[in-house]
This record gives C-alpha cells, structure tokens and sequence, in this order.
C-alpha cells in the first residue's frame, strides 16, 4: 500500500475496495474480542484512507505518460 500512485489503484472503486476490506476486517476482530488485531486493523484502514483519499493526485487521462514522448536528450539532437 505505500505506493499509492501506482495505475492499479487509479480506479476509485479499488481504493474504496481496499479501505472497506481493511474496516471490514477491523469490525471482525473486534467482534470476535480479539482487541489488538482490531486495533491493527484499524491502522492499516486509517493508512488506507490516508494514502488514497487525502494524498492521492487523480492522473490527468488527457497528459502524456510520463515515459512516453522525448527525453531530453532527444530535444538536444533536434
């Protein structure tokens, strides 16, 4: 989960996926009196929330990716 830019987390869905998971797996452990785990599973659910809403940028689907186009070194050539 720390790199939270990479493309397979660009869909929305999926972000919302892994923080429901991480919540939902939060509740079980509590409900189950199993604290620590809960409270474990509570972190990894408030670092979710917190790499994939608050510090994610949305990539622009219009802007080229960044390998693709010239380097550098290409605009020297010209």
């Amino acid at each position: 989960m720390k790199d939270h830019e990479h493309p397979f987390f660009r869909p929305l869905w999926r972000r919302i996926l892994v923080v429901l998971v991480c919540a939902g797996w939060a509740v079980f452990e509590y409900s189950m009196g199993s604290t620590g785990w809960g409270m474990a599973a509570a972190a990894f659910t408030a670092y979710a929330i917190w790499q994939f809403f608050y510090l994610y940028k949305p990539v622009d689907p219009d802007a080229p990716a960044p390998d693709a186009g010239e380097t550098p070194a290409d605009e020297k050539e010209k």
